[in-house]
């Protein structure tokens, strides 16, 4: 049994293994469990996120409004959602609005993608990356902390 939180209202939804999660719906809202694109979260959220999937990988893009390689790679991050979910949630954490989150999260240099797997850190990487080099570091990681 895999579990999710729903990037509309938050509420953690249980989706059975042998059944399409990309086409589950929210048992709260009726929302789609994944749309595609990453979902912006806030500390909270994100914190949410990482306790409470189940089955499946959180990948968290940290970035800023005002860093241009952020900037960049927004379609990458978004074009990479639609090739690796349900298997890894994509999120997006503004450091700017959440600075707090990031130091936490210990980053130093944006846009950084950080990896977790049931809430632990699995892997980081810093800088612009393409879709195909986020779908293919990902998966990489993600079968080096299975190994």
């Amino acid at each position: 049994m895999r579990q999710f939180v729903c990037p509309a209202c938050r509420a953690v939804n249980r989706a059975p293994d042998q059944k399409d999660a990309l086409a589950a719906k929210c048992g709260r809202c009726g929302e789609a469990l994944f749309s595609g694109h990453p979902a912006e979260v806030t500390a909270g959220d994100l914190r949410k996120h990482r306790a409470s999937t189940k089955g499946a990988a959180v990948l968290v893009d940290v970035w800023a409004p005002w860093c241009g390689p952020c900037r960049a790679m927004a379609p990458q991050f978004a074009a990479a959602a639609a090739k690796l979910e349900p298997s890894v949630r994509l999120l997006k954490l503004n450091s700017e609005a959440e600075p707090q989150a990031a130091a936490e999260l210990g980053v130093s240099g944006i846009p950084a993608l950080l990896l977790f797997k049931d809430g632990q850190p699995v892997a980081r990487t810093a800088g612009l990356m393409s879709a195909d080099q986020i779908v293919a570091w990902t998966r990489q990681a993600l079968a080096q902390a299975q190994a």
